[in-house]
């Protein structure tokens, strides 16, 4: 029987889901297995960043609330703007600011609990999806490109084309609400203004 295509990208991927709660452990595992991934699981973040140190999965989905550290210290002990591999944050609160905390802390994309299971599977899928096609952006040098991510240069690369937030969440696999993150913190490291003044400082015109 031939495969979907979102099951040919996941099946045999690998995926890291840490995360303190067993139900939630089981649901996840029960969700991605039959879609051909293969589930490894953690409770804690000591083993988790053991494993993610010497292996790198196609992507992880990590809690942000667990006893021994939060989600965002995994992150940044992970070093997750230079992870080769993409990262999504699940929490069970609406919580604004921890998803915009997780999102300049590497994460690609962020999910609320409770969720169904079709969901997960998409989210994954989206985000092995675009880490694949993560390449060159093909945009010039220009003061101040050294401060910006690899994530930051790719939402840039969208910017500079004339992508809507919406298209360039489509194009990267994140939600526009992402990409607005982004395009923040952007304009604030590079001291622009507003979109105009950004492409202008990007691609050297007006200068």
């Amino acid at each position: 029987m031939q495969r979907e295509p979102a099951q040919q990208l996941l099946y045999g991927s690998e995926i890291f889901v840490l995360d303190d709660d067993e139900t939630m452990r089981e649901i996840l595992s029960a969700v991605l297995a039959p879609e051909g991934c293969q589930v490894t699981c953690f409770a804690e973040g000591h083993s988790f960043l053991a494993a993610a140190r010497t292996r790198t999965p196609a992507c992880i989905l990590l809690d942000t609330n667990m006893p021994d550290r939060s989600g965002l210290d995994v992150l940044r002990e992970l070093n997750a703007p230079c992870y080769p591999a993409p990262i999504l944050m699940m929490s069970g609160q609406n919580d604004v600011p921890t998803a915009v905390n997780a999102i300049r802390g590497g994460a690609l994309n962020f999910i609320e609990k409770p969720f169904e299971a079709a969901q997960v599977v998409a989210r994954v899928y989206e985000a092995i999806l675009a880490w694949t096609r993560r390449g060159v952006t093909g945009l010039p040098l220009f003061p101040g490109s050294e401060r910006l991510t690899r994530r930051e240069h790719e939402v840039l690369a969208q910017i500079t084309s004339g992508a809507s937030n919406k298209e360039a969440g489509r194009k990267l696999g994140i939600s526009p609400r992402t990409v607005e993150v982004h395009r923040a913190r952007i304009m604030n490291k590079l001291g622009a203004k507003n979109a105009a003044d950004l492409v202008r400082m990007v691609l050297g015109r007006g200068h």
